[in-house]
């Protein structure tokens, strides 16, 4: 079965179908289980991120696709129109190129790689990583580090955070008049909370579900902290909101907004949702003087820094090309370990079985050079016998391409056809090798 790599992501579909086949933090170790028995497949794993999502196996494309379509409740005519595939080289090498930033919608954006090791963790941690998987991620992170260090794609960091901060400071001329609500606390919010500050911003308001997080993040920022109920209250307060949490539900809804715009007396708001499922119900950004902007909305701010990492891209893809290459040589090469220790199992046989029949005459007084002497010629026309067919064989039949395959396996040098089949031709005939 090969390694495959099949997913949907901001190039191949819109956040409406992104957001249906996201995958929660918290149903993450079930949802792999699900699919392991489904697909009885012993080895997965599962990349979900606001941007996309991707699976990670040896197994089918088809049943990869049926089983999204039935765990997320998804017409698989609407899957079928915006997925994609990669196997073997081609699987590993977007596999890395993912893990660099390369394949995001911010070239070179960082938080991928962390993406990238927490879906490895969790994998593993459910029992569905195996040989083949946990070498091919060891690979992608090595890369990932090699790419960072030996070319300027990290330089300058963009991200979808510092995207959303640069639009907000085109909207506002100085920031700091203004005050900022952030929905979340994950590793996004902390991005926009280090670009608003940098901006400038007057003040930050962290809104997260569980106090300690929000609190934790706010202390880091100057900001204050509140829970995410607590948001109608300091909503009219906020000049520009910016939301990335991991709710299945939305977080603002178009009531909340209204009221909020009617305290403000109608003083415009900017938003950005970087959630994927989306925080901000899209009725939000019908309202007058709501200015609502979506991850794909951030297109032309993020093209932006795509221009300033096209260079250094160039040289990260040949990192990873190498590499990916590497890697299969390397994965196709243990694909054939059993086939090596049959064979060497096979001749040690032959040989141990000489060598018995060897000493058992020695014993009985037989004269010991003709006995070495027999020993070697045995040895070498029952060694030879299989390989001595083949040759034969593909001589007989003209077919040239195999002849030279098997005379470089044996190690012969490269001649021509004509001497090629004289050494067929003069190898010991079958009824010697008995």
């Amino acid at each position: 079965m090969p390694i495959l790599a099949l997913g949907i992501n901001h190039d191949s579909a819109p956040v409406a179908v992104r957001e249906r086949v996201a995958f929660a933090p918290e149903v993450m170790p079930s949802a792999l289980a699900d699919a392991r028995a489904v697909l009885d497949c012993p080895e997965l794993a599962i990349l979900s991120t606001c941007n996309r999502t991707e699976i990670y196996g040896e197994v089918t494309p088809e049943s990869v696709l049926a089983w999204i379509s039935q765990y997320h409740d998804v017409p698989m005519e609407q899957l079928s129109s915006c997925y994609y595939q990669f196997t073997d080289e081609t699987a590993v090498r977007h596999i890395m190129r993912v893990a660099c930033g390369l394949d995001s919608m911010v070239l070179g954006e960082p938080q991928i790689l962390g993406q990238m090791k927490s879906a490895y963790a969790v994998a593993r941690e459910s029992g569905s990583v195996g040989s083949t998987l946990h070498n091919v991620f060891q690979q992608v992170f090595s890369v990932a580090k090699k790419v960072r260090t030996e070319t300027a794609i990290g330089e300058n960091p963009v991200s979808v955070a510092f995207a959303a901060v640069s639009l907000a400071s085109r909207i506002f001329t100085d920031l700091g008049q203004q005050t900022a609500l952030l929905i979340g606390a994950g590793e996004t919010i902390e991005l926009v909370a280090r670009h608003l500050l940098d901006k400038g911003v007057k003040k930050l308001i962290v809104a997260n579900r569980t106090l300690q997080r929000a609190q934790s993040l706010a202390e880091e920022f100057g900001a204050e902290a509140i829970l995410l109920a607590d948001i109608p209250d300091y909503l009219p307060r906020a000049d520009i909101v910016i939301s990335s949490t991991a709710s299945q539900l939305p977080i603002l809804g178009k009531g909340a907004v209204e009221t909020a715009l009617k305290q403000r007396r109608h003083s415009p708001m900017f938003m950005v949702d970087i959630a994927v499922p989306r925080d901000i119900e899209p009725q939000v950004g019908k309202l007058d003087d709501v200015y609502l902007y979506t991850v794909d909305d951030l297109r032309g701010v993020i093209d932006e820094g795509k221009r300033l990492r096209e260079k250094a891209a160039e040289a990260a893809d040949l990192i990873v090309d190498a590499a990916a290459q590497d890697f299969m040589r390397e994965h196709r090469s243990l694909r054939a370990v059993d086939s090596i220790r049959s064979y060497r199992q096979q001749a040690q046989g032959i040989s141990k079985d000489e060598l018995e029949k060897t000493l058992i005459q020695l014993r009985t007084g037989g004269d010991p050079e003709q006995l070495l002497e027999q020993l070697a010629r045995s040895l070498t026309n029952k060694l030879i016998h299989a390989p001595t067919v083949a040759l034969r064989q593909a001589t007989a039949d003209g077919d040239m391409e195999r002849l030279r395959i098997a005379r470089e396996i044996i190690g012969l040098t490269a001649e021509d056809s004509s001497q090629a089949s004289d050494v067929s031709a003069s190898a010991p005939e079958k009824k010697n090798l008995k």
